[in-house]
């Protein structure tokens, strides 16, 4: 059926946090969600979370801008309306090639920004006006907090060891 509980546990140092997470997981325990007022080096190798594909995305949306770009210039400086400008050749893309180096940066750099940002907002589901979904405030703030389902009757053991571990507040809660 799945757990109809979740235990809250809160830390006041991010050492402290590492450390808990890796205690909690070597118990086998679930845990859903770490809530952190600024992120934590190593916590998602400790939460065995996959590596991010992030940077595989921007490298192709990079690839993109830089076609857009190619095409762009050849577009409009070849094909469409070619200009003789300062006496450089117009009827060869590659011969004017030199001179769309920084037009190829700039959309480059332009799209992989930009899609990077709108893909992981999107990825981590951040619309908006959307609704902030931590479970207490005080985790923007200067508090960490674990979140783990627990099951029905097991809530002493996982504080037990929750407490050992230097939570320094435990909450049991309904699911929401």
């Amino acid at each position: 059926m799945g757990a109809s509980k979740v235990i809250h546990a809160f830390y006041n140092d991010d050492e402290v946090l590492l450390d808990a997470v890796k205690a909690v997981k070597s118990e086998h325990h679930h845990i859903e969600e770490v809530f952190c007022p600024f992120p934590v080096h190593g916590l998602d190798k400790a939460m065995g979370l996959a590596p991010t594909r992030l940077a595989i995305a921007s490298f192709m949306f990079g690839i993109t801008g830089l076609a857009v770009a190619i095409w762009m210039t050849n577009y409009m400086m070849i094909q469409d309306w070619p200009q003789d400008i300062g006496g450089k050749p117009s009827f060869s893309w590659i011969e004017n090639m030199p001179a769309f180096v920084p037009v190829m940066f700039e959309l480059t750099v332009f799209f992989a920004a930009h899609l990077m940002v709108i893909t992981f907002y999107m990825r981590s589901r951040i619309w908006p006006f959307k609704k902030a979904e931590n479970p207490d405030p005080r985790t923007t703030d200067d508090h960490f907090l674990m979140e783990i389902p627990v099951e029905e009757g097991k809530e002493d053991k996982l504080t037990a060891l929750l407490e050992k571990t230097g939570a320094v507040e435990i909450n049991i809660v309904d699911k929401h």
